[in-house]
């Protein structure tokens, strides 16, 4: 064989492979070639609802595509993370998520339909949020203290609502009954914008709600603050305390956020949805904006979600097993 014609030879055994090392490349220029789908696992209103969307309607720019939320209520977000577990891993659906279907709903479901460690890939972490301790203005309580007293010498009378069974609203509500003492009875809705509203009807008397759902209401004086979950002060509402600083002092709930799509989606999409929704989340008028609603929006890698999710699972795994709550 003449040396030009194992030259040729070797080019053909050769294309195949070349053209593999390239096509993740490709893949990635290409990418996206149609609109995207980002599924949603609560109503329209909520603050995971609110926090996709504004990302959603941002990634246009950067993407070239739209970015849809589609709404999917239901078992605190179990059904919507099913979809996204079990969807094409092309990087046309995507999911949003957070802290209740990721790290509580693993504990407290015993045939949970997904696992948030082997059937998603991180996205980028996005923020945290910390939530307010509402009632019904109704209600004879204008502190912590007075809640607790009024719970005490009312035993079981009080109803606090929350997103669902396991969720983050009802973990907070569970963390504040034991650190108290007191006995309040549990309301599962499907969101926490629709327990919001019992709330204002006066169905409930009690919700842990994040800041942002809760400022309009309590700016129009349907609902009553009496406490922030996180550390710090909200500067929003500066004169409200913190749960800590009202006499319980190991007290703190804060909620996140994180963009999901199903596990073995190509690195290089994977690669380039990180890098745009960062983009959005480093938006200075972004920032401002979560910010003014108690919101800290963030940035990661995908690795650097994924570590922390995991580290988030275990811390959950405790204290599911300190409060007593075995799943289902």
């Amino acid at each position: 064989m003449s040396t030009r014609s194992r030259v040729a030879l070797v080019a053909t055994l050769l294309a195949p492979l070349a053209a593999l090392a390239v096509a993740p490349a490709a893949q990635a220029q290409q990418y996206p070639a149609h609109p995207i789908r980002m599924i949603v696992p609560y109503p329209v209103g909520g603050s995971v609802d609110v926090l996709g969307r504004a990302v959603a309607d941002q990634l246009q720019a950067g993407l070239g595509q739209p970015v849809v939320p589609d709404n999917r209520t239901g078992a605190t977000g179990t059904i919507a993370h099913q979809m996204v577990a079990t969807a094409p891993p092309d990087g046309y659906t995507i999911g949003m998520s957070g802290t209740s279907p990721l790290v509580l709903a693993p504990h407290q479901y015993r045939n949970l339909p997904y696992d948030p460690l082997k059937d998603f890939v991180y996205l980028s972490c996005a923020g945290t949020t910390p939530f307010v301790l509402d009632v019904n203005p109704a209600l004879p309580v204008r502190s912590v203290q007075e809640l607790v007293a009024y719970a005490k010498a009312n035993p079981g009378k009080l109803n606090f609502g929350s997103a669902g069974l396991g969720n983050s609203a009802h973990l907070s509500g569970e963390l504040f009954k034991r650190v108290t003492g007191i006995d309040m009875v549990h309301v599962p809705y499907k969101g926490n914008a629709l327990a919001m509203t019992d709330l204002v009807s006066g169905q409930i008397q009690v919700l842990f709600d994040p800041v942002q759902t809760s400022l309009p209401q309590i700016k129009a004086g349907r609902v009553r603050p009496l406490a922030v979950t996180s550390k710090a002060r909200f500067d929003q509402l500066p004169d409200l305390p913190t749960i800590a600083e009202s006499g319980y002092p190991t007290y703190e709930f804060v909620v996140w956020y994180a963009f999901i799509a199903p596990a073995a989606t190509p690195s290089p999409v994977v690669a380039r949805l990180n890098a745009e929704i960062n983009k959005v989340l480093r938006d200075p008028a972004m920032k401002a904006r979560f910010s003014a609603q108690g919101a800290t929006l963030t940035e990661s890698t995908p690795d650097g979600c994924a570590s922390f999710v995991k580290a988030e699972l275990a811390q959950w795994g405790r204290m599911f097993s300190d409060l007593g709550i075995r799943p289902e």
